[in-house]
């Protein structure tokens, strides 16, 4: 199979409908996302194929059983170069994308890419999720909070969290190590009103590595003093 080939049958294979548009599309991202590379660092992995799985398809797998749909509102918290938010919302063109990065050089990028993509109905907000998350106009405003192991589980509860609605979810994704982060984060669960709702295993092609989607679904409202001032989610977990 070819490099499109393998992300047209991953993506079918999480029951989406991968159209010579979408494909398309991510084809392009990944050529936008290369010559940004050249100034400026976005990621590690740049080969075609290698992109397409461990950017593209781990990214679209967030899906599976149907927490992520055409119908919602999600934020994507630290999205970086746009992972797991952007292969999201091409795939899923109606859900309203929120992307927030701390970085403004990554969102100058991110806007490129939807600009390059003709994508509408994505928010670019740069800023950190410690004062973005005490805003009212974000604050537990989202379906869906996600995020792509950028910190441990309890400082990415914090980050992620208070975004989120009530009875909406938050969507993580995680390597190998989720249990031990899960059994590290019950006191974070407890305070900021999120209850575990299962471990989704994903099977990746050609990766020896098995991904997790750790779902969460928010149960009360989040105490308004977190998320906590920068830095103090990092430095002092909640344990």
């Amino acid at each position: 199979m070819n490099n499109l080939e393998i992300l047209k049958a991953g993506i079918e294979g999480f029951n989406l409908e991968a159209s010579d548009e979408k494909l398309e599309k991510l084809k392009k991202y990944r050529e936008i996302l290369v010559e940004w590379n050249k100034v400026m660092n976005l990621t590690g992995i740049e080969e075609e194929r290698e992109v397409f799985i461990k950017h593209f398809l781990d990214s679209i797998s967030a899906v599976t059983n149907g927490y992520i749909n055409d119908n919602i509102s999600l934020i994507d918290v630290g999205t970086g170069a746009g992972f797991p938010g952007m292969p999201l919302k091409i795939c899923l063109e109606n859900m309203r994308l929120t992307l927030l990065d701390s970085l403004n050089k990554r969102i100058n990028f991110l806007q490129e890419v939807a600009n390059e993509l003709n994508l509408e109905g994505v928010e670019f907000i740069h800023g950190r999720a410690e004062d973005f998350g005490k805003n009212e106009e974000y604050r537990e405003m989202f379906d869906v909070a996600t995020a792509r192991a950028v910190a441990g589980l309890p400082v990415l509860m914090e980050f992620c969290v208070p975004f989120v609605k009530v009875g909406g979810y938050f969507i993580c994704l995680k390597g190998p190590n989720a249990n031990l982060e899960l059994e590290e984060s019950k006191s974070a669960m407890e305070v900021l009103g999120i209850e575990f709702v299962e471990k989704i295993d994903i099977k990746l092609p050609d990766l020896e590595l098995n991904h997790n989607i750790l779902v969460f679904k928010k149960i009360k409202n989040t105490p308004s003093k977190y998320p906590r001032k920068a830095g103090k989610p990092s430095k002092n977990p909640i344990k």
